[in-house]
């Protein structure tokens, strides 16, 4: 069993860890492939703020860099100059408190019986003590992440192959990821069984390909979108070609909703179908299943946009700019303690006044979690002469915590959890509240329910913590010290 995480770390081991990042990879040779990454992972700071990282091979080696900070505070023309290679990763990172610290910055770097390699993670284990324990006794964890022990079980999985060795690892790994790994001349990506998070391929130039969590990062550096690597999938980029496999373990598809909801830009397509437009049908269907005798219509931006603008093409009512977002300011719910989510909102939303002052007012967001944001947001409002607040929710009541990467670790923390939706209006200030349903969300992306884990939503999870059980002897590979 590997020895517990290092005294550095903030977290003790054996809890669950939770985070929402961006990953990219690229294969250009010849090209500045630190460079592609770089702005890839630019377009992809909405899915992490706290720490950045790239790694590159050259054919020989691996090189990288990792620090804590947006993507532009990390690199500098000196760094991108520096990492020069055919092959790139990197990694942008979410992470809760206790765990925003340098080492758990990605892309790990780590060495096997074939070699050295780069690995980045987007997701959650829920069996990571279970791979831990697996791992053999001189294994150190420096981490407080789960990723770092996948990248370990990894590098001392059975195979002759790195395909062998990502397939082994995904024969016992249970919950979220999808990851992009590098070795020297070689790009991976892979998504677990139940394709919980989203990965995409693109590609570049005559010869190059892309992978990245979302296709607006493609679209940034000028790779055309192929499709979405799918659940259980493999995909092997070197000098020979490009190479698929499909792990033997079969999975219900499990996507996050909250993917659509609230996580990817809305210029991004996910599986055919635009974000941006599945916001809408949201907002549009929001207006016949909610409908409010109000005078405008306005959205919190900027993911309720579409939303908003949905809601108002259906209900009739004029769309109105109602609050202005101050877009230095980081996300609230992709700040990484209460205390900072509380101080954010006022600065990072100021009032047109002149749009609402005397109005009822529709506000439209895509989702209430914790209840900290919104009662600030509709005491706001109040104070520059807003008659009537009547918000309207683009998602459903979330009353189950996400053992799969999202920011929603326990019932204490979601207010829909523990108060009625009666309740929530009365404690958020609001005049009104009406929720999506799930039939209706789901109808609004274009695609089935059980395409989707909703089990925020409803409670039913695809994979959840193993918590009393171990992996079956039948699974457990015998791992290389």
């Amino acid at each position: 069993m590997a020895r517990a995480y290092d005294e550095q770390a903030e977290q003790p081991a054996g809890d669950v860890l939770h985070e929402a990042c961006g990953i990219a990879g690229v294969y250009a040779p010849g090209d500045d492939v630190a460079r592609l990454v770089y702005f890839g992972l630019y377009a992809l700071q909405h899915r992490g703020q706290e720490s950045a990282g790239i790694a590159v091979g050259d054919g020989r080696a691996i090189d990288s860099h990792r620090e804590m900070g947006l993507i532009t505070g990390v690199f500098d023309e000196e760094i991108l100059g520096r990492l020069r290679g055919d092959v790139a990763i990197g990694h942008t990172r979410y992470s809760t408190t206790g765990s925003s610290i340098v080492v758990n910055a990605q892309p790990f770097i780590e060495e096997s019986d074939l070699g050295t390699f780069a690995f980045g993670h987007n997701g959650n284990l829920t069996n990571a003590d279970d791979i831990a324990a697996m791992l053999p006794d001189d294994v150190r964890l420096t981490a407080t992440s789960d990723s770092e022990i996948l990248a370990k079980f990894i590098a001392r999985a059975p195979g002759a192959t790195w395909v062998e060795k990502i397939k082994a690892a995904m024969r016992v790994a249970e919950g979220a990821y999808s990851v992009v790994m590098c070795t020297r001349d070689t790009v991976f990506g892979f998504r677990d069984p139940w394709g919980v998070r989203p990965l995409c391929i693109g590609t570049y130039g005559d010869s190059g390909y892309m992978i990245a969590s979302e296709s607006c990062a493609l679209a940034t550096v000028g790779a055309h979108y192929l499709r979405e690597i799918a659940a259980g999938e493999v995909v092997a980029i070197h000098a020979r070609g490009i190479r698929t496999e499909h792990t033997e373990v079969v999975k219900p598809p499990s996507l996050c909703m909250f993917e659509y909801i609230y996580f990817a830009r809305p210029d991004s397509v996910l599986s055919g179908r635009s974000i941006y437009m599945a916001r809408y049908e949201m907002g549009r269907a929001l207006a016949r299943q909610h409908p409010a005798d109000a005078d405008v219509v306005m959205a919190i931006p900027d993911s309720a946009i579409p939303g908003g603008i949905g809601y108002a093409a259906e209900s009739g009512l004029p769309y109105v700019e109602g609050l202005i977002k101050n877009r230095y300011i980081g996300r609230t719910f992709i700040s990484p303690d209460q205390k900072m989510r509380s101080q954010g909102v006022r600065l990072k939303f100021n009032p047109v006044v002149e749009n609402l002052r005397g109005q009822r007012v529709v506000v439209v967001d895509d989702s209430i979690v914790r209840g900290t944001t919104t009662p600030r947001i509709v005491s706001l409002l109040r104070d520059v002469g807003v008659r009537e607040v009547h918000l309207r929710i683009t998602s459903p009541p979330i009353v189950h915590p996400c053992y799969l990467g999202v920011d929603m670790a326990s019932y204490a923390e979601l207010i829909a959890a523990n108060l009625s939706v009666e309740q929530i209006c009365e404690n958020v200030g609001a005049d009104s509240l009406g929720y999506l349903s799930i039939e209706n969300l789901v109808a609004s992306t274009g695609r089935e329910r059980r395409d989707f884990c909703l089990g925020c939503l409803n409670g039913r999870y695809p994979s959840v913590p193993a918590v009393s059980h171990g992996v079956q002897a039948d699974m457990q590979p015998a791992l290389k010290g």
